[in-house]
């Protein structure tokens, strides 16, 4: 379901207050849960959801990692917009060094979907319930971390999704892009960029209203996943010299502040930093967005 921003102009110091707490852990506690073929009813792949503990009713939102990731390797960007309260689940893909296409992982996406409405209730902590009408059932967002669509403009991976006409995505909801800045440069001598030119997070342009775009200047393309994630992973793509930890607390505020928006109607934070992005922990430039 699409949502309308207004834009209106309550004091400079409520809204630091309010934005600057989404870039630290919200009030929720958090429950970490994998989910494998031990569950009842069993789900096509393996998940790894991160929870509220707090009884109540929660949005639901996805996360599909990036290619030959883990979904382990984003717990903390989970656990941080879980505990303000969305359900988060993390597939995880089949891992292959070869790049072949996106085409089986949407489909396997698209069976965790189906799972959701018997399996998710089944696994959370006690008194916690999906709310399946605001989140994955009834698709009302997207975000894109990142997105790589191949390694040039004239290889993309299948199914192909540029086109490189402005507003040109037919995807009927509101969409935040999240760029980095370091993305399209190499590493060494011996790896391509992870986020090349023209494939990478120049995604927003191709979008319709309502969309947002971020981008860390300072950060590459993997430097939202956890600390703990193995070193051959990591060494192949140009990473920042700044904590990776203040990279993780401004991905998962700006995606807080997103779905606070779009699925809770609560777009103040959204708003603050669209209008001061220096109040985030971590360069963003640029920072733009359509509404119409």
């Amino acid at each position: 379901m699409a949502t309308s921003v207004e834009i209106m102009n309550p004091s400079t110091e409520v809204l630091e207050t309010a934005v600057t707490s989404v870039f630290h852990p919200g009030k929720l506690a958090i429950e970490v849960i994998p989910v494998d073929h031990d569950t009842n009813p069993t789900p096509p792949i393996p998940i790894l959801i991160a929870s509220p503990k707090d009884a109540g009713t929660y949005p639901v939102a996805m996360l599909l990692h990036g290619f030959c990731l883990q979904n382990h390797f984003y717990e903390e960007v989970l656990k941080h917009i879980a505990s303000f309260g969305f359900i988060m689940v993390a597939p995880q893909f089949h891992i292959s060094m070869m790049a072949k296409g996106d085409t089986e992982d949407i489909a396997a996406a698209a069976e965790v979907t189906d799972w959701l409405t018997k399996g998710l209730p089944s696994v959370l902590p006690k008194g916690v319930e999906p709310n399946l009408s605001k989140g994955i059932a009834e698709f009302s967002a997207l975000i894109g971390l990142d997105p790589v669509a191949g390694t040039s403009k004239f290889l993309q991976i299948s199914p192909k999704i540029l086109t490189y006409e402005p507003s040109s995505f037919d995807i009927p909801m509101p969409i935040l892009v999240i760029g980095t800045g370091l993305g399209e440069e190499k590493k060494n001598i011996l790896f391509p960029p992870c986020a090349p030119k023209d494939v990478n997070h120049k995604f927003y342009h191709e979008c319709k209203p309502p969309c947002y775009y971020f981008v860390t200047k300072d950060y590459g393309h993997l430097d939202m996943l956890d600390d703990d994630a193995p070193k051959f992973m990591t060494c192949m793509c140009k990473d920042g010299n700044n904590c990776k930890d203040m990279m993780r607390k401004t991905v998962a505020g700006i995606v807080v502040a997103f779905l606070k928006a779009v699925l809770n109607e609560e777009d103040g934070d959204l708003r603050v930093i669209l209008k001061d992005p220096k109040l985030a922990p971590t360069t963003l430039n640029p920072v733009e967005h359509r509404l119409a």
